[in-house]
């Protein structure tokens, strides 16, 4: 079939409205999301159950040193902020890093991308929720010895956030950022005023295990906390004025975290000493004990139990974001383009993702098969660096072809910027060992099938196979384009 032009999209309200390639009429997303409340996604999304385990986990693995390695994780994550925040701003677009590598690369690298990063999105939130019914289980102990119960717990929770992001994007975010603040807020503190309580025989001795060594086993670690620092440009149509707005969120909100993560294992590790801090299961809950005395295990749990509820919803909201640009491309089964309601959300999106992390919180609570699930998850987070690599790869290769978009006079500043966030990616990546790269592989080519069968149905109902605009990109309107991106 030959080729056709793509229909052109026209600008209703502000919001886009287009049939693309993909033959699905492009849903007119709202614009809900201020600055702060992009900023409390990113910081939210980034600050989950992770944090409140990594000091004990570190402490075991490196040491005093791994607080390093935090330096050397934050400055890899300001790099690929700073491409994203370049990118959020040039192309303001829902699917954030699926979106730049399709409009670099073309519709089957985009199609990876958005494969890989939904996988990773219901496929963690099965592991927050997991989290947070183990933090509930303080202030409700049988949901320590009752399988089955907290299976319906956890499944309960996920279904309500669900509830709460179909009712509109504003409600989702509106949580996301009263969560942020009331987990953020104690974070601090404990990070700030527990510099005042710190002995510095505690740092001693410094490298335990080796420098370098213990810097490399820390930094995958310390990895786990950045997953997420992309979220504003995820939700990219629904972010009031994205050009301004989606860079500062994403820089302002890594910027903050990296700091609040160098600092509190800074003051944790200060406080306790290292053998004691290595076999904790609640390290802010020890070293605020310490510090400040009294039994703080249930003040640091309800804390937890914040963070992994904000955590938990911010993902939610996600998880059908990105599903939803591949469909309005017609690279992903196109009922996760449909948007319901007055609010338009993307309710099959939402709801298909919800499905399949239950699934996932069943397989967990269900004998012999914890081992499968906890390998699901290493997994997943393997697929959520392979987009990033491939944002970093199109911001240089992007800066080339489309060079208005973007302030020329910063093309040696950001392309090196950009070089050095994907050789972080792929160093990253290659962290994970062997066996979790192959069977990561195997996880990418899996989604091929479904490629294949969208790419059948486009072609049997008559639309053009070949990718849309340059590069395999959709087109952007007046509106979209070309004002250079601001980054602060």
């Amino acid at each position: 079939m030959p080729e056709t032009a793509p229909v052109a999209t026209a600008m209703t309200d502000g919001h886009l409205s287009s049939s693309g390639d993909g033959g699905v009429e492009k849903p007119r997303l709202k614009r809900e999301i201020g600055l702060w409340l992009a900023t409390a996604l990113v910081i939210g999304n980034m600050i989950g159950s992770g944090i409140f385990l990594l000091p004990s986990a570190l402490a075991a693995a490196a040491g005093p040193v791994s607080i390093v390695a935090w330096v050397f994780t934050g400055v890899g994550a300001l790099l690929l902020a700073f491409v994203f925040a370049r990118l959020g701003g040039a192309f303001p677009r829902t699917g954030g890093p699926y979106a730049y590598a399709r409009r670099a690369f073309g519709d089957f690298v985009g199609f990876q991308t958005a494969w890989g990063y939904w996988i990773a999105a219901w496929a963690g939130n099965a592991a927050i929720a997991v989290a947070f019914v183990g933090y509930l289980a303080v202030f409700w102990p049988q949901l320590g010895t009752n399988n089955l119960l907290a299976a319906l717990v956890g499944i309960a929770l996920i279904w309500l956030l669900t509830v709460v992001n179909i009712l509109g994007v504003r409600e989702g975010a509106w949580l996301q950022g009263i969560t942020t603040v009331l987990k953020f807020v104690p974070l601090a503190a404990i990070a700030v005023v527990g510099l005042f309580f710190v002995h510095g025989s505690n740092y001693t001795p410094f490298a335990p295990q080796g420098t370098w060594s213990a810097i490399s086993a820390a930094a995958p670690l310390t990895l786990w906390a950045f997953i997420g620092l992309e979220s504003a440009t995820v939700v990219a149509e629904e972010v009031k004025d994205p050009k301004r707005n989606i860079p500062r969120a994403t820089m302002y909100g890594t910027l903050v975290t990296t700091v609040v993560y160098i600092l509190g294992t800074v003051a944790i590790m200060g406080i306790v000493p290292r053998g004691e801090l290595a076999t904790s299961s609640s390290p802010f809950a020890l070293a605020a004990g310490t510090a400040f005395g009294g039994s703080w295990d249930k003040v640091i749990a309800l804390v937890a139990l914040v963070a992994t509820f904000g955590c938990l919803n911010g993902w939610t909201m996600l998880t059908a974001r990105v599903p939803l640009a591949a469909a309005e491309d017609g690279i992903f089964p196109k009922w996760f383009a449909h948007v319901e309601g007055k609010r338009r959300t993307p309710v099959f999106g939402l709801v298909v993702s919800s499905v399949l992390v239950s699934g996932l919180m069943l397989m967990n609570y269900t004998k012999g098969l914890v081992d499968a699930f906890t390998f699901v998850l290493l997994l997943a987070t393997l697929t959520t660096l392979i987009p990033y690599a491939y944002s970093a790869a199109a911001q240089a290769y992007l800066y080339i072809t489309e060079p208005e978009l973007f302030e020329k006079k910063k093309f040696v500043r950001d392309t090196v910027i950009a070089s050095l966030a994907f050789a972080y990616s792929v160093w990253a990546i290659t962290g994970s060992g062997k066996d979790i790269i192959a069977k990561g592989f195997v996880l990418l080519l899996a989604g091929i099938p479904v490629y294949v069968f969208v790419r059948w149905q486009r072609h049997r109902e008559g639309f053009p196979v070949a990718p849309e605009g340059a590069n395999g990109a959709a087109l952007l309107t007046p509106a979209e384009a070309p004002r250079p991106a601001e980054v602060p």
